[in-house]
């Protein structure tokens, strides 16, 4: 039985060298891995290129990264909630590949399963189609796509056992599933640790043979993007 549990975040992103690319999990910023975005903020890594959906907002997540230019590229589909974003964006400091959500998700779930390429008829004939092979089916034009990969993936689970078993609650299981997969060093953390058979083999979201290290979190706050009330 191998124990793959780590002390903490610092321990966790120990070995994560300038230049890297990773995976962030997490939509918006619902589940996204808390402890190791501020441990990576504090390792003083850069030159970062960041997989991600979104790109937090400017004091949270992401934005944290963003804000200490640890980041040279970002690719991601919706970045609209990060001020800093678009100000690196546009004066050049930040490398930015813009992706439609649907196929970044894809990109990312090809490369879990070993899949080099797919075509998607999403964003043929824009910008998003330079300089890639296109091809029809049924008569629409489809882009060849390459599945996305990363050196690491990191991403937050409501609760994993010792072995790397992990489970989502709701929603943050966008993307974080199958980021869990396309990573060559996949890294868990959790709100709750447990002990092995704790977890239904039923309930498991991502299995532990994906998972190379995982640790218990602490203090999550959890926040929301924007907050929308009506009188």
């Amino acid at each position: 039985m191998m124990n793959k549990v780590v002390q903490n975040a610092q321990q966790a992103i120990a070995d994560i060298p300038s230049g890297a690319t990773i995976m962030l999990g997490g939509f918006g910023l619902n589940g996204i891995p808390e402890n190791s975005i501020a441990a990576l903020v504090n390792s003083g890594i850069n030159n970062l290129t960041c997989i991600s959906n979104n790109a937090g907002v400017d004091d949270f997540g992401l934005g944290l990264l963003l804000k200490t230019r640890q980041i040279k590229k970002m690719i991601s589909s919706y970045v609209g909630e990060n001020g800093e974003f678009e100000r690196q964006l546009l004066s050049g400091e930040l490398e930015v590949d813009l992706v439609p959500q649907g196929t970044l998700a894809t990109r990312i779930a090809m490369a879990g399963m070993g899949i080099p390429a797919f075509f998607t008829p999403a964003g043929y004939g824009t910008e998003i189609a330079e300089g890639k092979e296109v091809r029809s089916f049924g008569g629409k034009m489809h882009l060849m796509e390459q599945a996305l990969y990363a050196d690491f993936a990191i991403v937050k689970a409501w609760k994993g056992d010792r072995l790397g078993n992990l489970v989502f609650r709701k929603s943050t299981r966008n993307f974080s599933t199958s980021m869990a997969k396309a990573g060559t060093i996949t890294i868990a953390e959790v709100e709750q640790l447990v002990e092995p058979g704790e977890i239904d083999p039923d309930d498991v979201h991502v299995a532990g043979i994906y998972v190379h290290r995982i640790f218990q979190g602490i203090g999550y706050e959890k926040r929301i993007e924007r907050k929308t009330v009506k009188l």
